[in-house]
């Protein structure tokens, strides 16, 4: 199945601890035809991480002429940067994949500017007590790591508004249909229908 003319970035975005992670995973598990953005990092790779599966490993440097205008967005983690690489997402739509970035809001914002196309999916846990419950489970969450992140979680959440859908991750196997209905969905919107089908015809 040949899609090059309509793939599209799948942005998924949401507050620590409402479960984007898992859901991403189940998505590209069930769905052979999206592609996982990877990353470029300026941090070491860990213990069992492979170069071009996991990240992209670069030293900083080398990340700093990116941020010239090779990336799409980018962030400083932990003393650390984290960015996406325009050539990497345009690869790999242009190759008839969508690419999924699991990616903060701020980032989100500025992959939509860069693909206007892009699809935007924003995961909000059931309440957020439930979410405070995961946090916690964590089991490397401090007191004030947990008040900030809860604290960061209503502005991200405030923030969803911005996003075409919201998925509520309250169930995994009914949240990870939605997702992946999501995603069925948009690749059936007429615009993208109909180029794919001219393409065809063109061929």
């Amino acid at each position: 199945m040949s899609r090059t003319s309509t793939a599209f970035p799948i942005v998924v975005s949401g507050p620590s601890g409402a479960g984007k992670t898992t859901l991403v995973e189940h998505l590209l598990r069930s769905d052979p035809l999206v592609r996982r953005s990877v990353s470029t990092t300026t941090r070491p790779p860990r213990s069992g991480e492979k170069e071009g599966r996991d990240y992209l490993f670069v030293d900083r440097p080398h990340f700093e002429r990116l941020k010239s205008g090779d990336l799409i967005e980018w962030a400083e983690v932990h003393g650390e940067l984290y960015g996406t690489r325009r050539d990497f997402v345009e690869a790999e739509l242009g190759s008839g994949r969508d690419v999924l970035l699991n990616i903060d809001i701020q980032g989100g914002d500025r992959v939509k500017r860069v693909f206007p196309v892009a699809v935007m999916v924003f995961i909000l846990p059931p309440s957020f007590a439930a979410l405070e419950r995961r946090l916690r489970g964590r089991g490397d969450v401090s007191a004030a790591d947990l008040k900030v992140r809860l604290e960061n979680a209503r502005v991200e959440i405030s923030a969803g508004a911005r996003y075409d859908y919201l998925v509520v991750n309250d169930d995994l196997e009914r949240a990870g249909g939605e997702l992946i209905a999501i995603v069925t969905a948009e690749r059936c919107r007429r615009e993208r229908k109909l180029s794919d089908f001219v393409d065809r015809l063109t061929r």
